[in-house]
């Protein structure tokens, strides 16, 4: 059993998961207006991974006998001027979602939830992958700059990203 506020927390850190789905499925349909099919590809993976990390918290709330809350989501943005400056957002806002696991771990330590600090260890690994992806492909299309070739040739590379189930994860409809 978890604290209400434990439950309140996870609860809202579930909506900034589906709030980090929709943005991605934003930034997939402005890279495609671009052209960048392969980018399109990368952020409609990038969606699905967010949508599974959101069925974690739910499945994790509703095994814990919680009765969720799902909140109105505000509007996401859906403009950019590059994909260099999709990535330049796409880390900042993973770098908000690893400070918010990581207030959410320290809360599960400070209550002395077991369960629950287990539960976000995958959260705090996973974390690590995602910042790493964004700094990379913004390493990449700094490094082309303008350049239109290099952008395709990133562009390409962007569009052999399969979406893959992680082990354990809950049936999603």
């Amino acid at each position: 059993m978890i604290s209400k506020k434990m439950a309140d927390a996870l609860n809202k850190h579930m909506n900034l998961e589906l709030y980090s789905a929709h943005l991605y499925l934003s930034m997939a349909s402005c890279s495609n207006e671009m052209g960048l099919k392969g980018a399109a590809n990368w952020f409609t993976v990038q969606y699905r991974e967010e949508m599974v990390h959101f069925f974690k918290f739910y499945t994790y709330l509703i095994e814990q006998g919680i009765n969720i809350t799902l909140a109105a989501s505000k509007a996401v943005p859906n403009t950019y001027t590059t994909l260099l400056e999709m990535f330049e957002k796409t880390l900042a806002h993973e770098q908000l979602i690893t400070k918010c696991i990581n207030d959410l771990s320290e809360q599960a330590v400070q209550e002395k939830d077991h369960a629950s600090q287990i539960f976000l260890q995958w959260f705090v690994t996973e974390q690590i992958e995602e910042e790493n992806n964004d700094r990379d492909l913004i390493a990449k299309l700094k490094l082309v700059g303008d350049n239109g070739h290099g952008i395709l040739m990133i562009d390409g590379e962007m569009g052999q990203r399969v979406f893959t189930i992680p082990p354990g994860t809950p049936v999603m409809i």
